[in-house]
């Protein structure tokens, strides 16, 4: 074998944190779930009487608000440039 594959490997640039692209729309399920189950939790332990777990789970539920907040304004943000495969890799900036 030569080493090389019979796959083409994709060229990595450096700046792939830079220009990583995230994933909004699972973000945006996940946060919904979150906050449901959290706001059902603090419901429900607020109604047998521990409000230490009650104001635990309002905390989870206002970041999961939060969250879906944010994600809903990235997605309605629209869609931003990403180079495609065709783009060749760059030299990431450099640092004076």
């Amino acid at each position: 074998m030569d080493g090389q594959g019979s796959e083409a490997m994709a060229m990595r640039s450096g700046n792939e944190p830079v220009t990583a692209r995230s994933p909004l729309r699972l973000r945006f399920w996940l946060s919904l779930w979150g906050l449901i189950w959290a706001a059902a939790g603090a419901a429900a332990f607020s109604l047998v009487g521990r409000p230490g777990w009650a104001a635990a789970c309002a905390v989870v539920a206002v970041l999961a608000a939060v969250d879906l907040a944010v994600v809903i304004h990235h997605i309605h943000q629209g869609p931003h440039y990403q180079p495609g495969p065709d783009i060749p890799p760059y030299e990431p900036p450099r640092r004076r």
